[in-house]
C-alpha cells in the first residue's frame, strides 16, 4: 500500500486550480481586511497566468493528503536603481489550518527556485506591519526588511 509523501508539494498553477486558487485569495483578502474584489477573479486572471508569456507565475501548495492549502504569486519586475530584473512576491498565504507544517517554507524554496530559474537573483515582497506572524516567518528564512509605505493612486 502506498502512502502520502511527508513531504509538502509546490507546483504551478493549472487552469482547473482557479476555483480553488480564489477561494484562497478571497480568504486571504479577508485576514488582511481588505476591500471586495470583483466576483470574476478567476475569469481575469485565467488569461494572466495561462497565456503565452504571461508574467503573472503562481505556485501553490498541497498538503501531503493532494489538498491545495496556499499559493505564492509573483511576477518580474525591474528595479531601476539596481538595473536589474527581480522577482516580486506580491502574495503569499497558506490556509489557517496548514500553518505550522512547512508548506510556507516550502513555497518559499519554491518562489526562490523560480527566480532562479528566471535568472534572477533576488525575491522581494511586502507585508503589512501588524502581520507578525508573517514578519517572525520570514524573519526565520533569514529575509530582511526595510520600512517603507505603500501608496495607490486611483485613476481610473
Amino acid at each position: 500500500m502506498e502512502h502520502a509523501s511527508a513531504d509538502p508539494v509546490v507546483r504551478p498553477a493549472r487552469p482547473g486550480d482557479l476555483p480553488r486558487l480564489v477561494e484562497l485569495m478571497r480568504e486571504h483578502m479577508a485576514y488582511e481586511k481588505s476591500a471586495p474584489r470583483p466576483a470574476d477573479l478567476a475569469d481575469r486572471l485565467g488569461p494572466q497566468l495561462f497565456a503565452d508569456g504571461a508574467r503573472l507565475r503562481v505556485l501553490l501548495a498541497e498538503t501531503p493528503e493532494g489538498a491545495v492549502a496556499g499559493y505564492a504569486a509573483c511576477s518580474a519586475e525591474f528595479s531601476f536603481w539596481d538595473a536589474r530584473h527581480h522577482l516580486h512576491m506580491d502574495c503569499l498565504y497558506l490556509a489557517e489550518e496548514a500553518r505550522g507544517h512547512g508548506l510556507g517554507a516550502a513555497l518559499m524554496d519554491g518562489v526562490a527556485d523560480l527566480a532562479r530559474e528566471l535568472g534572477f537573483g533576488r525575491v522581494e515582497w511586502q507585508t503589512p506591519d501588524w502581520n507578525e506572524g508573517a514578519i517572525r516567518f520570514y524573519d526565520r528564512l533569514g529575509a530582511t526588511g526595510r520600512p517603507k509605505l505603500r501608496y495607490a493612486l486611483p485613476v481610473e
